[in-house]
């Protein structure tokens, strides 16, 4: 088999690959199933990753390591696809058992998943048949001749492969486009979010929350730039008309809640910071917003919590859970609210849409669960949350921190008079000093903008003289209890890092 015969059988591998994967997602969308295999394959490979590894990738690629995951399963399957096909002369039946154990990996992914369905399952046969049958349709012209064939005979089997290869291209395409028509629930989702008209307010900053230093991040977090960790490989999309929420477990009386009715309740709001476990010293993995919704104390309360139970467990519309502390969420001190709005605004889909949970001084793995459908009064003993599983804490209060945005690390800054910043964070505990030290010398006080109570980070700002060289600069917070951070650097796991945000720069 010459070059050119094996890089078409190589092409016809791959087509057979895109084939199959855009019938089965074209049929999970018109069957308005959750989810199609590649993005099941996704999951289970996210799911068995290690948390300390997780960590660090989300930590390399930002917040594309869902898109990135996804697009990796597919380039890895689609190079096997190809390798398959320069097998179909000398092992013809190769690829074809390629093809099935493929399709039962894609099968046992989508069961394991948690709102599975019967449409994601046919999504699976649906693509083996097409791999199947694509796949023998753009192989048989290339593989029938004998190897000493004429030359005519190999042009015209050519021939008739790239004809078949451009009929199997359109229908790719019409199959796809079809699909992608009947895909509606995400527009459905979108339109309805669109149309509605909430009871809220956008909230106004207090006077002085800024303390004037370009550069340091802004004290109110658009939701455009409102951080996002979550495991959803797909955002989930529910309509406020498709959305309930149970209560049940260790209660009085098990309460299935609409969003009409939640809507109808009084609404509390308020600035709340939200920061994920997973944020590094100096990271970014932090935001602040006005948010708005129900108390959640007060529908806990109507449910009626039996003695005994120390946890509400929570589950998310795609399957993920947390653990969060009963005491946190029926503390009348603690503003704990299942959020409608943010920023005067709907939940955008990928914050939770229609309804999350917010919990001032919690980090997000055991609080702050988007799409919420469920919460379940139990105890800590009784089930084992999605990160805690995977070696993380189970109750996670936040830890005071603080940040340098300005000078960055690594920046070049004029000699002379330099204004530094940043912000520092204790929800729930609240900020009583933060302090910085330039190379090494005395700690000074920095001056803080002011906030609305605990729950929000602050910013602070200072002035130090430089001469020419290479600068350190080091910050630490101390919080209302009386505790100043430490200077001893701690991963994020198991309850989140440790240590003072320490720079480099370089003056003159």
């Amino acid at each position: 088999m010459d070059r050119s015969s094996r890089g078409a059988l190589a092409l016809a591998g791959v087509l057979t690959g895109i084939a199959g994967l855009v019938a089965s997602q074209a049929t999970v969308w018109i069957l308005q199933a959750k989810n199609g295999p590649i993005v099941a394959v996704a999951s289970a490979v996210r799911d068995k990753t290690p948390g300390d590894l997780a960590v660090k990738l989300v930590h390399l690629v930002g917040h594309k390591d869902k898109p990135l995951l996804i697009a990796s399963t597919t380039v890895l399957l689609l190079l096997l696809c190809a390798w398959l096909g320069t097998q179909a002369r000398r092992r013809p039946v190769l690829p074809e058992l390629a093809f099935f154990a493929l399709a039962v990996v894609g099968l046992v992914s989508v069961l394991r998943l948690k709102d599975s369905s019967a449409g994601s399952s046919f999504g699976v046969v649906v693509g083996l048949i097409t791999w199947l049958v694509v796949f023998r349709v753009l192989t048989s012209p290339l593989v029938a001749p004998a190897a000493d064939a004429a030359p005519e005979v190999w042009a015209g089997s050519r021939r008739a492969f790239l004809q078949r290869v451009g009929g199997v291209g359109a229908g790719v395409v019409l199959v796809g486009w079809i699909g992608r028509v009947s895909s509606r629930g995400r527009r459905r989702a979108e339109q309805a979010r669109r149309l509605l008209r909430l009871p809220v307010s956008a909230g106004k900053p207090p006077a002085g929350v800024s303390v004037g230093v370009p550069g340091v991040a802004a004290w109110r977090t658009s939701n455009d730039d409102f951080y996002r960790i979550d495991t959803a490989l797909t955002v989930p999309t529910i309509t406020p008309g498709d959305w309930s929420l149970r209560i049940h477990g260790q209660v009085e009386k098990e309460l299935t809640i609409s969003y009409n009715d939640l809507v109808s309740r009084s609404l509390t709001e308020d600035w709340i910071t939200l920061c994920c476990v997973s944020n590094e010293v100096g990271g970014d993995l932090i935001s602040n917003a006005y948010w708005s919704g129900v108390p959640i104390r007060d529908l806990l309360a109507e449910a009626g919590v039996k003695d005994g139970a120390d946890a509400v467990l929570q589950t998310s519309k795609d399957g993920w859970t947390c653990g969060t502390p009963l005491a946190a969420l029926t503390d009348p001190k603690r503003n704990a609210m299942l959020a409608l709005a943010m920023n005067g605004q709907p939940l955008p889909l990928e914050h939770g849409f229609p309804v999350r949970m917010v919990v001032p001084g919690l980090y997000g793995y055991v609080s702050a669960t988007k799409w919420l459908v469920d919460l379940e009064v139990t105890s800590f003993d009784q089930f084992d949350a999605y990160w805690t599983v995977r070696g993380w804490s189970a109750k996670g209060p936040v830890k005071t921190e603080s940040r340098i945005d300005v000078p960055r690390d690594g920046a070049g800054t004029k000699t002379g008079s330099l204004k530094v910043g940043g912000s520092a964070w204790a929800q729930h505990t609240g900020i009583e000093k933060v302090e910085f030290q330039l190379d090494g010398g005395p700690w000074q006080a920095a001056r803080l903008g002011s906030v609305p109570g605990n729950d929000t980070w602050v910013q602070w700002a200072g002035d130090v003289e430089v001469g020419k060289g290479k600068h350190h600069l080091a910050v630490r917070a101390t919080d209302k209890s009386g505790y100043t951070q430490t200077a001893v650097r701690r991963d994020v796991v198991p309850d989140g890092a440790t240590g003072w945000h320490t720079i480099e720069f370089q003056s003159g």
